[in-house]
């Protein structure tokens, strides 16, 4: 994915990502801009291309992102970048896909007799609740069980990678993952709307 590396070598010297979220918005410097969202452009293309099944449609997405957050950080105090990249990418999508059956809703029904409700409408809403039920949990698990599920399941790590670049220990990681999915799922289950 070549066109991922678009910023790579545009930043400065390596800090932390606090201090960069905070320069940014101080300066509205798009190199800093661009360094901040170089290494989680992976993850937001795959948020965008499991939603919309198009590389190039997901490659577009990634751009106008990116796009979006030049304003955007600036206004959003943001503590935890790629949870709150996770979910930007993710209403993105949403509201995409949303428009797309408006606009496909409204030329088959006829600018008259446009229906809200529809079956893959209610299908998309649920999906909708289920990802925000999904979201609200993840941040309700312990620190180490929502850790390793976001490495795991987000980043698509092995448990090596993530006792690696955590400090747990490997034996840990798997139970922080059975044990975080089996609370996720409860959580998700007790709190969704959804069904």
């Amino acid at each position: 994915m070549n066109f991922l590396r678009f910023f790579q070598g545009k930043g400065k010297e390596p800090m932390p990502e606090a201090e960069r979220l905070t320069a940014y918005r101080h300066s509205g410097d798009v190199a800093i801009l661009g360094a901040l969202y170089e290494p989680y452009m992976e993850m937001v293309f795959g948020v965008c291309y499991r939603y919309l099944g198009d590389e190039e449609e997901s490659k577009d997405a990634v751009m106008q992102i990116f796009e979006k957050l030049v304003s955007d950080l600036r206004q959003h105090d943001v503590s935890n970048l790629k949870s709150w990249l996770y979910s930007v990418a993710r209403n993105y999508c949403l509201m995409k896909l949303r428009a797309a059956r408006v606009t496909a809703g409204a030329a088959e029904a006829g600018a008259r007799e446009f229906r809200i409700e529809t079956p893959v409408q209610d299908d998309f809403l649920v999906l909708e609740a289920k990802l925000d039920a999904m979201d609200k949990c993840l941040q309700k698990l312990a620190n180490e069980q929502r850790i390793s599920i976001e490495l795991f399941y987000l980043q698509s790590k092995c448990y090596r990678e993530i006792a690696g670049e955590t400090g747990f220990e490997m034996g840990k990681v798997k139970s922080y993952i059975q044990n975080g999915k089996r609370n996720l799922k409860i959580c998700i289950e007790s709190n969704g709307r959804y069904r």
